[in-house]
């Protein structure tokens, strides 16, 4: 499997790499947004797999995170993080005119993916969300919601520790032991990013009205870390071409669970009827 890499200066002059596994004659292309605190290098298996069916991928560390610059769990503001979608897409786009493009983003990145589209852009082809963070699955702290509002306005960098636990990525604990040894992985996240996800998971959660193009959300019924129930409301109040999938026992992390096969494959027969002509 080829992998070319690449990197652009984001709108915060912030160095960014991107990853591309390319496909001769492809028959889609997936713009691929990562989640929280990981990196794009863990979608590896699932480049190889949309690769093995003459699809290209083309995926990216977000500010942040990664191999990119910028402070662990930083970002200026959320606006950065959609125009680095927005490059993302165009990177996509120069590579591949004209091929059907599909937008796939997992937790963060599932949220990142879904308000792009409604707020930036409505000629994408598709979007696949997982985990989408709309909801977290538990209460935030009070006092650390405060903590983060009130430093915020005095220094937004503030950085805390993200408090994931790994034992709740998937069912198969290896990928969590593999996660805390990952050297490119963090745990941070400062007051601006986390209020920020929490201000654009609300705008997800309170809206309601029509989606601009074919949208597949798929959650791991027993996810521990973003709301499985907010994601199903969520998709009840689209109007347009919405897929709703719940996988029954899996966590958060449906691409690296036991049937993490399974989960690719329904992706790849949603773009063969939704987004491949």
């Amino acid at each position: 499997m080829a992998i070319e890499n690449f990197s652009w200066t984001n709108s915060n002059n912030l160095r960014i790499q991107g990853r591309h596994w390319p496909v001769e004659k492809p028959k889609a292309v997936i713009s691929l947004v990562h989640g929280f605190g990981e990196h794009i290098g863990r979608y590896e298996h699932v480049a190889a797999y949309f690769n093995e069916r003459n699809t290209a991928v083309i995926g990216y560390d977000r500010s942040g995170h990664g191999l990119s610059e910028g402070k662990r769990g930083h970002t200026k503001n959320y606006a950065v993080l959609l125009d680095e979608i927005g490059e993302l897409i165009r990177q996509t786009r120069g590579r591949y005119p004209g091929v059907p493009l599909v937008l796939y983003g997992h937790s963060q990145g599932g949220n990142l993916a879904l308000n792009y589209a409604l707020r930036r852009e409505a000629g994408l082809s598709g979007i696949v969300a997982t985990g989408p963070w709309i909801k977290l699955a538990f209460e935030p702290s009070g006092f650390l919601v405060f903590l983060g509002k009130l430093t915020r306005m005095i220094y937004p960098a503030f950085s805390q520790p993200n408090n994931l636990n790994a034992d709740h990525l998937s069912t198969d604990a290896e990928v969590g032991k593999a996660y805390v040894a990952d050297p490119l992985v963090h745990n941070r996240v400062t007051s601006e990013t986390g209020l920020s996800m929490i201000e654009s998971g609300a705008y997800l959660d309170q809206y309601k009205g029509p989606f601009p193009c074919p949208l597949l959300l798929m959650h791991g019924g027993a996810d521990q870390i973003t709301s499985p129930e907010a994601t199903r409301d969520f998709a009840s109040r689209l109007e347009g071409d919405v897929t709703l999938k719940i996988w029954d026992g899996l966590y958060h992390e449906i691409h690296n669970e036991y049937r993490q096969a399974e989960v690719l494959d329904a992706i790849w027969s949603w773009m063969q009827v939704k987004v491949i002509p």
